[in-house]
């Protein structure tokens, strides 16, 4: 007697649910955020706001990547062929290169928003009020991407699997 795999699901079949689209008119708003908040804090803080924020950049994607790291190798999930450092727009910074179950990448993602944010707080205290603002909006900034397709996906089943393409998210589901 064999069994008949003809029709039945197996583990490796996914449905395609929702795709969250980042259209060719939302990247060049994307890009021109940091130029206006450059310019914004340059009229409003400081001239020194333009040296400001090119070193708040480095600073704050090293932040992001440290935060990345730590809560997935806290929480036992294997990195070392999955996730990598990303330069393409607009997923800058430590991404999954393959499938990535939307759980982790919420966790991951929520947790170097809330953590960055206290690491950018702390600097109010050494730092000129300037740097601070920069160091914020770099945050924000590399994490708005990110952060936008968890909001898109707020209403899911947290068991599905995320891929990232260069224009949009996919998020299947068994």
């Amino acid at each position: 007697m064999e069994p008949t795999t003809k029709g039945a699901a197996t583990f490796y079949q996914y449905k395609l649910i929702k795709k969250v689209n980042l259209t060719a008119r939302l990247l060049p708003i994307y890009i021109m955020l940091p130029l206006l908040v450059l310019v914004l804090e340059t009229v409003f803080l400081s001239w020194w706001s333009i040296l400001y924020i090119i070193i708040a950049a480095p600073v704050a994607f090293w932040v992001q990547y440290v935060i990345s790291r730590s809560v997935l190798l806290i929480s036992g999930h294997p990195i070392s062929k999955r996730w990598s450092v990303s330069f393409k727009l607009p997923w800058l910074g430590f991404m999954p290169d393959q499938h990535i179950s939307y759980r982790i990448f919420r966790k991951v993602q929520l947790h170097n928003f809330y953590i960055g944010l206290c690491i950018a707080a702390l600097f109010i205290f050494w730092s000129p009020p300037a740097f601070t603002v920069s160091l914020i909006t770099c945050h924000l900034w590399l994490l708005l991407p990110r952060l936008y397709t968890l909001f898109r996906l707020n209403r899911q089943d947290q068991g599905g699997m995320l891929k990232f393409n260069p224009t949009d998210v996919s998020y299947y589901s068994q």
